[in-house]
């Protein structure tokens, strides 16, 4: 697991929040909104779905 370099006052190094933000933008800008998700975002995108014709694939699915 990557372990985040603290400055003497404690808070995360700035330098690499600002890389992390322009990476994001970047790659939202390039691929759209719902291409990066964090961990705890309780976001629900509507995606439309063609059903299988099996039933049990399609409660797998979630369709």
């Amino acid at each position: 697991m990557a372990q985040m370099r603290v400055n003497g006052s404690g808070s995360v190094d700035n330098d690499r929040q600002e890389v992390l933000s322009e990476a994001l933008a970047q790659i939202i800008k390039r691929y759209g909104d719902g291409a990066v998700m964090r961990l705890g975002e309780a976001k629900h995108l509507m995606v439309e779905a063609v059903p299988t014709g099996s039933l049990a694939l399609d409660l797998a699915l979630g369709v």
